[in-house]
């Protein structure tokens, strides 16, 4: 969306928000405005009894092209804290758009491995009670317990699987999750619409001499571009997401980290049977060229043997 689109829309909301009561209701529980699902869901686990919830941009999207909406401007005028993560275009505009005076804190860094995403629970934590004064130490400790039990499962799931090593194509979006599980990333790639004709060819290029065998994807990037050079280097497509709630089960980031490791696992396991098939694919060709060669020296030889049998009898 422009500069110009943004305006136009942000003005209208802001009309349309005078005419709604958005003053918090005394004994409400304070309202915790959150950009994206990573942001809700560690809130969520940190203090979902303490505060409300309520999450802008929708996990099957990128944040970054997130398009507000009317109740996006209510949210920011009810919020006593605003998280975000730092990429996100709107977050001021819609600010200023709602009059919000709630204190709007970024929470800077990944979340793709383990040891950041304890990072990030510790910062909203952090901004949990310097904001709000709400102190949830000991929940913190036990999530980030949960956390390190999710690392373990990780490693000994890698482990098993035999991810370390194996020879991939990833989206950059994914890098850091992928290298953590040991994969070899041959190269990887911006979103679809940065991808220019050259880069493609060096992608398929670099995929093709590594002998990448997977393509890991970003959902919420697209999976056109994936699929396109999955098909051309003869590897299997997969595609991870980065946020929780885009399945009903996937509620925070760790229950995203399993998940996504048991489609690489199933994407492996179809990469191998693919690799097969083409073993038996290129054995069949060979069986096939060899069958046409022989039968085309026998009907020469025939040819030369009737030729001649001709000449005899003359």
């Amino acid at each position: 969306m422009s500069r110009h689109s943004y305006t136009v829309v942000l003005t209208s909301l802001l009309l349309i928000s005078l005419f709604c009561n958005i003053a918090p209701s005394n004994g409400e529980k304070p309202l915790v405005v959150c950009t994206t699902t990573v942001l809700a869901s560690i809130v969520d686990d940190l203090a979902g009894d303490l505060v409300s919830v309520d999450v802008i941009a929708s996990p099957s999207v990128c944040p970054a092209h997130y398009d507000i909406r009317p109740s996006d401007v209510d949210a920011f005028a009810k919020a006593s804290l605003i998280l975000m993560h730092g990429f996100e275009p709107w977050v001021e505009d819609l600010r200023k758009a709602s009059g919000s005076e709630a204190p709007v804190v970024k929470i800077k860094g990944g979340w793709g491995t383990p040891k950041d995403l304890k990072e990030r629970y510790k910062d909203v934590a952090k901004a949990l009670e310097e904001n709000l004064g709400i102190n949830i130490s000991d929940r913190l400790s036990k999530c980030i317990a949960g956390i390190d039990a999710t690392d373990s499962w990780l490693k000994e799931f890698s482990s098993s699987n035999g991810f370390t090593g194996t020879p991939v194509l990833c989206m950059m979006f994914q890098k850091e999750f992928a290298s953590y599980l040991g994969f070899d990333i041959v190269a990887t790639y911006p979103p679809p619409e940065k991808v220019s004709a050259k880069q493609y060819e060096s992608l398929v290029e670099n995929a093709t001499k590594s002998g990448a065998i997977l393509v890991i994807d970003n959902a919420q990037s697209g999976t056109d571009l994936g699929n396109k050079i999955a098909a051309e280097i003869g590897a299997v497509e997969v595609a991870l997401t980065n946020f929780p709630g885009i399945a009903p089960h996937l509620n925070n980031v760790t229950e995203v980290m399993k998940w996504n490791a048991m489609k690489l696992s199933q994407a492996l396991e179809n990469a191998k049977t693919l690799g097969e098939l083409n073993k038996v694919k290129e054995k069949l060709q060979g069986w096939m060229a060899a069958t046409y060669a022989l039968l085309i020296v026998a009907i020469v030889e025939a040819v030369i043997i009737i030729a001649l049998l001709r000449r005899s009898r003359r």
